[in-house]
């Protein structure tokens, strides 16, 4: 069966701590590219509903059940028949948050949620101190195509990619915020998790400044199962297009069967 699937990925520059305004340019930009092009599945990056600032997550935050981001995604999802793969949001439920992604599919449904496992708390970033921690891994399956769910920090975790690999991904996923003065670790990491998994990667960031000289990074890119990139774009906001072909990664899968040689034990001998 021919498996050729149509990805859209979206890159945001947010505005810091502005809600209303982030739903209004987050819904033209997807509204603007799928008019253009139809797509099977949108992606959109980490936080774009609040921006990355600690400092505005509380006050940005949305119960799931009101949440007006959700709902706009859900419109359009219905309206374009399209999946969206939601980047992440703020979500409160009573005292607790958390950085939840929304996944909906095309018939507007919210259909699961990964909260963020890993959360990032260095150089002036206190994310864990305001976010709970998500449990587990979580990987979808729509029309057919399994897509693992990871959130910007969760990069640094290569466990994770291995085990939605294991569990038979088709396409992976980082929604992050990231900084520009990380571009180095950025663009290895995406491509390493892509390259050793053997699967599609869509590396997706958020564009734009943050506070003083600080900003985000941007190179959003759509990779191949061998670390090519299909598709990027740089600073700019804006949306990138490719056209995968699975079945053409599962001939690959099959002529280069790297996870059989996997070993049941790393146990280290120390001498």
């Amino acid at each position: 069966m021919e498996k050729k699937i149509k990805l859209l990925a979206i890159q945001i520059g947010s505005e810091i701590g502005n809600l209303d305004a982030n739903i209004r340019k987050t819904k033209k930009l997807i509204e603007k590219y799928l008019s253009e092009k139809n797509a099977d599945f949108v992606f959109l990056p980490e936080a774009w509903t609040v921006g990355w600032d600690c400092s505005s997550f509380t006050s940005c935050a949305e119960e799931l059940e009101k949440a007006e981001s959700v709902c706009m995604l859900k419109h359009i999802a219905k309206k374009y028949k399209t999946n969206i793969i939601g980047g992440s949001f703020i979500c409160k439920k009573g005292n607790v948050y958390t950085n939840t992604c929304p996944v909906i599919n095309k018939d507007g449904n919210l259909v699961c949620t990964y909260n963020k496992n890993h959360l990032y708390s260095y150089y002036g970033c206190n994310e864990g101190s305001i976010i709970k921690a998500g449990e587990n891994p979580v990987m979808v399956e729509l029309d057919g195509v399994k897509t693992g769910l990871t959130i910007c920090y969760d990069i640094r975790f290569p466990e994770t990619y291995r085990a939605y690999r294991k569990a038979g991904a088709d396409i992976l996923v980082n929604m992050a915020a990231w900084g520009a003065n990380k571009k180095i670790p950025w663009d290895s990491m995406t491509t390493s998790r892509a390259i050793e998994n053997q699967t599609y990667f869509v590396a997706l960031t958020q564009t734009g400044w943050l506070k003083g000289d600080e900003r985000n990074l941007g190179h959003s890119m759509i990779l191949d199962y061998n670390g090519n990139i299909l598709s990027e774009i740089n600073e700019t906001e804006g949306g990138i297009y490719a056209e995968i072909d699975l079945n053409e990664m599962y001939e690959f899968r099959e002529k280069c069967t790297v996870l059989n040689d996997i070993k049941n034990s790393y146990e280290v001998i120390v001498k």
